[in-house]
């Protein structure tokens, strides 16, 4: 049924360094660029994935360009009108109903170390958020926490810190096989990140696990256009949790969801 059955497809909040975008948001589509441009706006993270606009990884420079063809060479996109979902080809890529009662977890104790009390109070926290509002349940297993690895079956996917990344966390959307469905957090998150905060971060990041996408990507004039494969579900919102205030966002305090954030979050999990 999808598109991308072997894109490990992921995203999160990255550290950019500037505002960017024009004063007001159109939901209109951006340029198309060459393959060349945006090849060489790739890099590698720890884990050999290829990242794109910061946060967005691929297992291989084949799904890379697989990708690129489908969505950035072709205009595909739709400009329906904050909260918009990952939909490919007219299907939307969220869990089951049954799925989205059991998002089970674990955060692995050997990756984080003196910091996975932080990280658990990040993470009950985040959870709680998109839990009051949609029809959904997270289940932190901690009976895997000890061996929790890209390879845990135990688990839906998994929480590991990580280093040196030019993001401060990235996750995955409900398409990616177990291996590539982790909530990677760089050390940097743990540092001082003011105005957000870890339980932002994960506010996002925990976005993305339900299946939706950056908010900025439905409009050119945020200066930070990623590809077309998305649907609307409320109108645009430039202080949503899945908006980088650095791209023309207007929350200026923590990634909170928003009133439009939880008015689609109840649309796709009522």
């Amino acid at each position: 049924m999808l598109k991308f059955r072997s894109v490990a497809l992921m995203a999160g909040v990255a550290l950019l360094g500037t505002a960017c975008g024009g004063p007001e948001a159109s939901e209109t589509q951006a340029p198309t660029m060459s393959w060349e441009e945006f090849q060489a706006n790739a890099f590698q993270d720890v884990e050999g994935k290829y990242i794109i606009d910061g946060d967005m990884a691929f297992d291989s420079k084949e799904q890379l360009k697989e990708f690129f063809d489908e969505n950035i060479a072709k205009d595909t996109g739709s400009s329906e009108g904050g909260l918009a979902v990952y939909s490919i080809s007219g299907s939307d890529i969220k869990w089951s109903t049954t799925q989205a009662r059991n998002l089970t977890y674990c955060i692995s104790t050997t990756s984080f170390g003196t910091r996975k009390s932080a990280m658990v109070t990040a993470m009950n926290s985040a959870t709680a958020a998109w839990e009051a509002t949609a029809n959904v349940n997270f289940v932190h297993s901690t009976t895997y926490d000890s061996n929790c690895t890209a390879t845990q079956t135990g688990v839906l996917f998994d929480v590991r810190m990580v280093s040196g990344q030019s993001y401060l966390a990235r996750a995955f959307f409900p398409n990616s096989a177990r291996s590539s469905r982790n909530v990677l957090v760089d050390s940097s998150s743990f540092g001082s990140i003011a105005p957000w905060t870890l339980a932002g971060i994960m506010r996002h990041e925990l976005g993305h696990v339900l299946g939706f996408r950056h908010e900025h990507t439905r409009s050119t004039a945020s200066g930070c256009y990623e590809d077309a494969n998305w649907r609307a579900l409320t109108s645009y919102d430039r202080a949503s949790v899945m908006h980088y205030p650095q791209c023309n966002g207007t929350q200026t305090g923590d990634l909170i969801l928003t009133s439009l954030d939880k008015t689609g979050a109840r649309a796709l999990y009522p």
